[in-house]
């Protein structure tokens, strides 16, 4: 799959905003400490994602209800949805001046009734754009930082409406925000997320 762009300017993939918000003082003291332990710009990064997917819970796999969107609530709360680690790993990346974009799969939902969008993030290294996926690992899913082929968590099955959105957004899509912003608990906030763009 080729991975489109959404803004050709690649300074839009490093820019903060009230959910990326990498010149929040948390997100800058997390990512200096990240950075201390990294030798260069590569092992920075996959030392980024493995934080994220690792210490951040996924809500879901914990049974946390609360609803994280924002990078630096994200870090603090040290929780959040696919969306909400995506963000925070966004945020990390920027900080350290490395292109980072947003970018979604849809997906069946586990009971079968109907899709959602999964949320993920693509770097740039190398002239390339290559996603990686902070969702968090556990039975059935592995993800892994890689530039040399997709380690994700998830691979989209057409036969069963799934798919891979090739556009990258230098900010959250407004639908899911939108759906993260208004959601009062995570059970919620899984009856409105979008189930395409």
């Amino acid at each position: 799959m080729e991975l489109i762009q959404e803004n050709p300017d690649l300074s839009a993939y490093l820019a903060a905003d009230e959910v990326i918000d990498h010149r929040h003082p948390l997100v800058r003291a997390t990512a200096a400490r990240l950075a201390r332990n990294a030798e260069d710009s590569y092992a920075y990064a996959r030392l980024a994602f493995e934080y994220v997917r690792d210490a951040i819970t996924h809500s879901q796999d914990a049974g946390d209800p609360r609803v994280t969107w924002r990078a630096s609530d994200v870090l603090e709360k040290a929780t959040g949805i696919c969306h909400a680690k995506a963000h925070a790993l966004a945020a990390l990346l920027r900080a350290e001046d490395i292109p980072t974009a947003l970018c979604y799969q849809r997906f069946a939902h586990d009971a079968g009734d109907g899709h959602a969008l999964h949320g993920l993030v693509a770097v740039r290294f190398g002239g390339s754009w290559h996603r990686q996926d902070p969702r968090g690992n556990k039975p059935g899913v592995d993800a892994r930082f890689s530039l040399d082929g997709e380690r994700l968590a998830f691979v989209p099955d057409p036969a069963a409406g799934e798919s891979d959105h090739p556009v990258l957004y230098a900010a959250p899509h407004p639908a899911v925000l939108s759906a993260l912003k208004a959601a009062r608990d995570r059970p919620s906030l899984w009856r409105t997320l979008p189930s395409a763009l």
